[in-house]
């Protein structure tokens, strides 16, 4: 059955990012150096736009005294001669809004950034867990306003109508359906229109949500174009759009809540391994193991730290997870800083597959299992792009015919690896190949028998090489397929098993057969025999 539960969204205005992240950092260098702290001017950021310098943004000192963003720099400076005005930095604000709604992950998962000021929670069937829709949405901006974020918030049924109800109205929570009365003293401005379709409006004495809500909808999408519509039934609730999460959704979650912040990281990776045993509970309950797994450690400064962990097979062992994210830990390059300690600690599965129940013991382990744990365990130590294997590829020539994976890719897809040709008959068999090629092969200079005979000597790095013996051709054809989709097809290669007179020995090819494709084949050095 469908949830009958309707969709729940709460939503968080910064109008003061810019200025509040200014303020944060100059408060943390004056907390780091000695002497007073000299008093504040009122705070300014400055951008380009229409042709002019102007404020993108005001602190409470600036706004107390009557500047406002949009005014001109000029004009500013004139009202109020001390102050300080800082460039904006766009990256820097977007940053800082990524940071903070990674911290809002601690009340739901299902967290969205929106413009450059804007964040969307979906708290559908969780704010009971924080005492209800109304306290959430107060602890949400009382948390952000000890760290110096002034932040306003709202909860609607819809996206839009939250975010406009937080910048406009703040403090609303608005009843499931009661959206379109909420939003009707809200200027137009809040269907973010363009300055045309608002000045169009304005003319017509249309200047309230209310004014326009009412109007036929035909009407409105012939003179003010579909755009004006949709925003306006997202605003009082008849359209819900979906919003994009800023991480991807876990698939299963562990967590613990501390009343007061913890500290201690001994105490931090015991309650690791407690939600890795309560985890692999859920997974067994649910038939399936985990792939990739992830622990966040909430700070109660704001500051998000996570940690990733994935395996080569399905896994729900508590006790294998755990061992996994001790290896993890201990190999941070950057180990994990409780600050003034963790508010949450959670653990995430954010890819699952199915997994059976298997027979332990007796003799009755799975076949693969303890490679299975070395690889998941090296990569956690290492970290996975350090641990590869080969993975052979459909391909005869020698460069291509094996990649480079890393190993737990490998083992995920080792029944599609595992290739089951059949061997070729020994009059057949290609020649035994170097363990090792060079990773471009080399081009030397030879003195062949003509026009399909092996090297009688050859020149590679300035250094002679008489031929002692020689074994071959091994011929290589191209791959003519590769012309179908407008790639050039390489030429004939025929390799040579080769050994010079102080028992060294080389693999070497000459590229083109000679009269038919080219007259003058080309010959490379591509590997060396132990």
């Amino acid at each position: 059955m469908p949830d009958a539960s309707p969709r729940r969204l709460a939503a968080l205005f910064l109008p003061r990012l810019p200025t509040d992240r200014l303020h944060r950092s100059r408060r943390g260098r004056r907390m780091s150096s000695a002497g007073a702290a000299p008093a504040d001017l009122p705070l300014v950021t400055v951008e380009v736009k229409a042709n002019a310098r102007r404020l993108a943004a005001v602190d409470a000192a600036a706004a107390r005294l009557g500047l406002h963003p949009g005014l001109t720099l000029a004009d500013a400076q004139a009202r109020v001669p001390q102050m300080e005005a800082v460039e904006a930095d766009a990256a820097a604000d977007a940053a800082l809004l990524a940071a903070i709604a990674s911290w809002c992950e601690r009340w739901t998962p299902f967290v969205a950034v929106s413009g450059p000021d804007g964040i969307v929670l979906d708290i559908t069937g969780c704010a009971h867990l924080f005492g209800g829709e109304g306290a959430m949405l107060a602890a949400m901006t009382e948390r952000l306003a000890a760290t110096g974020l002034a932040a306003q918030g709202a909860v609607a049924g819809t996206a839009r109508a939250a975010l406009a109800l937080a910048r406009w109205r703040p403090g609303q929570v608005v009843r499931a359906g009661g959206e379109r009365e909420a939003v009707a003293p809200l200027p137009v401005e809040a269907l973010d229109l363009d300055a045309e379709a608002a000045r169009s409006l304005a003319y017509l004495g249309l200047v309230r949500i209310g004014d326009i809500a009412g109007k036929p909808r035909a009407a409105l999408a012939a003179r003010f174009g579909s755009a004006l519509v949709d925003r306006l039934d997202e605003l009082c609730g008849a359209a819900s759009p979906p919003i994009s999460p800023l991480n991807p959704l876990p698939v299963y979650v562990a967590e613990r809540r501390f009343a007061e912040p913890m500290g201690d990281e001994a105490t931090a990776r015991a309650v690791l391994a407690d939600l890795a045993r309560d985890l692999a509970g859920v997974l067994e309950r649910h038939g399936e193991g985990g792939r990739r797994f992830e622990a966040a450690f909430f700070r109660s400064d704001g500051a998000v730290r996570r940690v990733a962990a994935g395996t080569a097979a399905p896994l729900r062992d508590g006790a294998r997870l755990a061992g996994l994210f001790r290896e993890r830990l201990a190999a941070l390059a950057d180990p994990l800083d409780p600050g003034f300690g963790y508010d949450v600690i959670r653990l995430s599965v954010t890819a699952a597959e199915p997994l059976a129940a298997t027979q332990s013991g007796f003799g009755a382990e799975p076949a693969g299992a303890g490679l299975d744990q070395l690889v998941d365990t090296l990569s956690a130590r290492l970290g996975p792009r350090r641990v590869t294997c080969l993975a052979a590829q459909d391909s005869h020539v020698p460069e291509r015919a094996a990649v480079r994976m890393p190993a737990q890719k490998a083992w995920r897809s080792r029944d599609m690896l595992a290739h089951d040709w059949a061997e070729p008959a020994a009059a057949d068999a290609p020649l035994a190949r170097p363990p090792a090629l060079l990773p471009v092969p080399e081009p030397v200079e030879t003195l062949a028998e003509v026009p399909d005979g092996p090297p009688l000597r050859f020149r590679w790095r300035r250094v002679l090489h008489e031929v002692a013996r020689a074994e071959g051709p091994e011929r290589i054809a191209p791959e003519w397929w590769t012309a179908l989709d407008g790639t050039r097809p390489g030429l004939t290669r025929d390799y040579f098993r080769v050994e010079d007179t102080e028992g060294r020995r080389f693999w070497l090819y000459r590229e083109g057969t000679y009269g038919r494709e080219t007259s003058a084949p080309r010959w490379f050095l591509h590997g060396l025999f132990p």
